[in-house]
């Protein structure tokens, strides 16, 4: 089996390095698998992308689509033109996408339509919110989908209810929870540490990209003043996505206790995020590693693609709601957080299992 693997932005590069890892492991077993690595370029700031690369041991890209930025429209055409000629220069038998980013959705489309299979990595999770694009990437993406591979029993249900046959569905864990649990031995203190003086529990993390959050500047200013007040006893270091910083960068908004920060690589954002004394985001993939680290979470959104990081881990919603906010700094504050318990198959080896199912469908 010829497998191309389509990865694109920074959540996607935890998701395929074990993947890589087990396929190649496999190999060795004797088993006839093998891939093709095809970045997009939909992230091509090099601590958003690049560093991943050297961090997680991902072997360098076959391919670069190299399509950077641009509206949703523009940057999902420029995928799928980029990702046609892939395909028509590197036949396979499946493509293999993974998350739910806008490069996820584009290249599912473009097999479809070359007649290839499509397996999707995290399929069936749903936050329910139409306002979001990852959640039409998420349903476009699983229309079309061949194989599914998911990570709770949530996303089973959410597919069974859209027509999908069990036989097709394969519940296999958290290949992000895979490249945690293999490197948490390995995350590295950021230099900010040192200049910071920053000590073990004793900050928040912040991180805010969600278009609900950021899009509107007197949204964003008073969520930030609101957080920054709150946790006034704490510094607060806020790595800033470079879609945050281009809002940022139209106000002065200043305070004793708020650091910006460049965003960091793997090694050292989970270092922050697993020395926190909570975190504070709107990103749905954070609240899985912080469940997983026990590590308080708020999250700014009202809805959530990954309810069992609230069901049975550490983190709650608050939405953008003052006093949603305000209840739960004070419960965080009291000492009285919620304790959180791993998921199930959240184990490290989410991607061994669904290499496994790959070699079989090959054999």
């Amino acid at each position: 089996m010829n497998i191309t693997i389509v990865a694109g932005a920074r959540p996607n590069f935890m998701k395929i390095a074990p993947i890589i890892e087990a396929i190649q492991n496999k190999k060795e077993e004797g088993f006839n698998l093998n891939y093709r690595l095809v970045h997009t370029g939909q992230h091509y700031d090099k601590n958003l992308s690049g560093t991943f690369f050297e961090e997680l041991n991902i072997p360098l890209p076959d391919s670069n689509l190299d399509v950077k930025s641009g509206t949703q429209a523009e940057q999902t055409a420029a995928i799928m033109i980029g990702f046609e000629e892939e395909l028509k220069q590197n036949p396979c038998d499946l493509v293999m996408v993974v998350g739910d980013v806008t490069s996820t959705m584009a290249c599912t489309i473009v097999a479809k339509k070359a007649h290839v299979k499509v397996a999707h990595v995290e399929a069936g999770i749903r936050s329910g919110d139409m306002r979001m694009p990852e959640e039409i990437n998420r349903i476009v993406t699983d229309s079309l989908t061949d194989y599914f591979f998911t990570t709770s029993n949530y996303a089973n249900e959410n597919l069974v209810r859209l027509g999908v046959s069990k036989s097709n569905i394969f519940f296999v864990g958290n290949v992000m929870i895979d490249t945690l649990l293999k490197n948490e031995k390995r995350l590295q203190k950021p230099e900010l540490w040192e200049q910071l003086n920053l000590s073990s529990k004793k900050y928040l993390v912040m991180t805010l990209h969600r278009p609900s959050n950021v899009d509107e500047e007197k949204q964003l200013k008073t969520l930030i003043t609101q957080i920054v007040t709150l946790g006034e006893a704490y510094p607060i270091i806020f790595p800033v996505h470079p879609r945050t910083q281009k809002l940022l960068s139209n106000f002065n908004l200043n305070f004793k206790n708020l650091h910006y920060v460049n965003p960091l690589g793997y090694l050292e954002f989970n270092y922050l995020v697993k020395q926190a004394f909570a975190v504070i985001t709107d990103s749905g993939g954070i609240t899985e590693e912080t469940t997983v680290m026990n590590v308080p979470c708020m999250t700014l959104r009202d809805n959530t693609e990954r309810p069992e990081t609230c069901d049975i881990g550490t983190n709650i919603l608050v939405g953008n709601d003052p006093e949603k906010i305000e209840k739960a700094f004070k419960i965080l504050f009291s000492g009285t957080w919620k304790q959180g318990e791993i998921p199930e198959l959240w184990d490290g080896h989410a991607a061994t299992r669904i290499v496994h199912h790959l070699a079989t469908m090959s054999s």
